[in-house]
């Protein structure tokens, strides 16, 4: 049995990245930690929210209900603030994830890694996928908790393979519907995603579409999940049944199968 930590910026961001991964790890006897960075303070307030309910309470619940759905083991909270995307306001907030000091976060996340004896952890890209300032956060403080951790755990990225969200795209538009560009600029102005040329592992999760849809779907609360969700399921599965890795340090060259050797 294996333990692989998931590293993520704010509640929801498994939902779409790396929940199908999770869900296999688990039905194969795995162990799975997800460790949140930001409590998601700025993302859209619900107009359900209970008297005296804060978003960030609802977040973290819908976090733990998305936790239920793929059998994730563990919930850490780091603690930080939601930075908003750039150039927001919340960007200089006092807790703000993208203003922590790398070294103390890095050692909050070491100490998970440690505590949990992690065999793998998985951060972000180096732009975070498309540059959102948290996002960009997780990636340096990822990489740099493995260098501190006892633990010595195997590091890979998730990330979004550029080239197929084009042709994704690019059919989208020969039918005549709008769809999402890759080449436009992300919320630090460059491209979304990865080429795929540096991209390590392709991982087929279709087979859990459903239940990955499912994990999603427990962070109602945001509008852009909503979105996500009003696709119809084989469009979701052409969108979202392939998880892409980058790991760092290995040969180029990307392989279609299951990282899990």
């Amino acid at each position: 049995m294996s333990t692989v930590v998931f590293v993520h910026a704010h509640p929801d961001d498994e939902g779409t990245s790396t929940a199908g991964t999770m869900v296999r790890l688990v039905r194969e006897g795995h162990r799975v930690v997800v460790v949140y960075a930001t409590n998601g303070d700025f993302g859209a307030a619900p107009d359900d929210l209970e008297p005296g309910e804060t978003l960030v309470q609802r977040r973290r619940r819908e976090a733990v209900a998305s936790a239920e759905v793929t059998g994730t083991h563990r919930v850490v909270w780091l603690g930080y603030a939601d930075s908003g995307m750039s150039g927001w306001e919340q960007n200089t907030g006092e807790r703000a994830f993208s203003r922590a000091d790398p070294e103390v976060a890095a050692r909050a996340l070491a100490d998970v890694l440690d505590e949990e004896s992690a065999d793998v952890v998985v951060g972000y890209d180096w732009h975070g996928g498309y540059g959102h300032p948290d996002h960009v956060m997780v990636h340096r403080v990822t990489r740099r908790a493995t260098e501190l951790s006892a633990a010595r755990a195997r590091h890979l990225e998730v990330t979004l393979n550029r080239d197929q969200m084009r042709a994704l795209f690019q059919a989208a538009k020969d039918h005549g519907m709008e769809g999402f560009d890759p080449d436009a600029p992300g919320d630090d102005g460059l491209p979304i995603g990865t080429p795929q040329s540096e991209l390590h592992w392709a991982v087929d999760v279709r087979a859990d579409i459903a239940t990955k849809r499912a994990a999603l779907a427990c962070h109602g609360s945001q509008t852009d999940v909503q979105q996500i969700l009003s696709m119809p399921e084989d469009v979701f599965a052409m969108a979202f049944g392939i998880e892409h890795y980058i790991e760092p340090g290995r040969p180029e060259g990307m392989l279609e199968r299951w990282w899990l050797h």
